[in-house]
């Protein structure tokens, strides 16, 4: 029994002691800590403790760091970090047990003396030193937080700049895309590209998962996809080749769905190829959708998957839906998803006005049909409008 107990202690010392080097150790102190400073003062006047002693600087110093930090967390957060420290505080004083004269050793042997100093309860110095090590660590991870939160928020502005923006006008349709991730950066996507022959490439996607990873291989998408266009393949063809190109340069695990679609404005053909995606909607001119099915499967399960295309047609007056599952999947406090049906309601009251206020119309009805700001899943919707004739 004994020894059963002992292996389990030793196991879980090994456990939680393995990879820890003496470097790692002294790196907290020599390199993290200053690191953290250096995070949370930046953009400080240093020179106003310059010439000043020790015992002024250090106190002033540790002011001006105990501001910064406190400032950079949220109000709430804020609060319950000074909340904590009172408390540590109180707990502490209580533990004061007054003053009393303490023999120190000093000089010769046999020679002390007696000088007065405060008396603790038996336990506080390793109480206050516990508590001095839980608050750098709470200090150095908040520094890497917050150090990543900022490089992902100029992730969020590239990823942003990647995507098209506006409306796009061109004779009598407008088209117009909007996204909102459910983090920082998402892996919801669409494009639309202007061809020389005066078609208009239009693409919709979503990167399975979400954050970093997704928007990673959603960058690689739209590298690709955009050179593959300059090839003028048909869209079978083109999609083929992207679907070889994420087998090859993404993980096993990941896919992408992907509605990519080339449309005609002259003649309003639309010709499509559904790799996966939520079935687009076209709101015909009497109120009726039809479904966009599926032509393929998602990019990146198959190598050598193959790939159908289907033509229709968009009529003056008509308007083509596309729209990730992040919409049509939000779900209400009671677990009750949007649906289609839900979407097709936004799409009928707003059917008259511009592709940037319906997107916009869209999104904020998911929102209030989830009554939430943030989701579980990005939001993307891209719509193409064309206008009824005159008359």
């Amino acid at each position: 029994m004994k020894s059963s107990t002992s292996d389990r202690a030793r196991a879980l010392f090994d456990t939680y002691t393995r990879d820890i080097s003496r470097e790692d150790l002294q790196r907290l102190f020599t390199h993290d800590t200053p690191d953290a400073y250096q995070f949370f003062t930046r953009g400080a006047d240093d020179d106003r403790f310059a010439g000043l002693p020790l015992r002024k600087s250090g106190p002033a110093r540790l002011r001006e760091f105990f501001v910064a930090f406190t400032l950079r967390l949220s109000p709430a957060r804020r609060a319950l970090y000074i909340g904590s420290l009172i408390i540590a505080l109180t707990g502490i004083i209580r533990l004061f047990r007054g003053f009393d004269l303490v023999e120190i050793p000093f000089g010769l042997p046999f020679i002390q003396i007696a000088v007065l100093s405060p008396v603790w309860a038996d336990g506080t110095l390793a109480l206050i030193i516990s508590l001095l090590l839980v608050h750098l660590l709470v200090l150095l991870e908040v520094a890497d937080r917050l150090s990543l939160k900022g490089e992902l928020e100029v992730a969020r502005e590239i990823q942003l700049a990647m995507l098209p923006g506006g409306t796009y006008r061109a004779g009598d349709i407008e088209i117009c895309g909007m996204t909102r991730p459910a983090n920082t950066v998402g892996g919801d996507f669409y494009d639309v590209l202007p061809l020389p022959d005066g078609c208009i490439i239009l693409a919709l996607g979503d990167v399975a998962g979400k954050g970093s990873p997704a928007a990673l291989l959603m960058a690689l998408l739209l590298a690709v996809l955009r050179t593959l266009v300059d090839e003028a393949l048909d869209p079978p063809a083109l999609v083929e080749r992207l679907n070889v190109q994420i087998c090859r340069h993404s993980p096993s695990s990941r896919f992408i769905t992907l509605f990519y679609a080339v449309y005609s404005p002259p003649t309003g053909a639309l010709t499509y190829v559904n790799a996966g995606q939520n079935p687009p909607l076209i709101r015909r001119r009497d109120g009726r959708y039809e479904r966009l099915e599926g032509t393929g499967v998602a990019l990146g399960m198959f190598d050598h998957s193959v790939f159908g295309s289907v033509e229709t047609m968009l009529h003056e007056g008509e308007t083509l839906v596309m729209y990730s599952d992040g919409i049509t999947e939000a779900e209400n406090p009671n677990g009750q998803p949007l649906e289609e049906a839900g979407l097709e309601i936004v799409v009928d009251r707003y059917a008259n006005e511009e592709p940037a206020e319906i997107g916009h119309q869209v999104l904020k009805a998911v929102e209030a049909h989830a009554k939430a700001s943030r989701f579980v899943d990005d939001l993307t919707i891209l719509l193409l409008k064309r206008r009824a004739a005159a008359g």
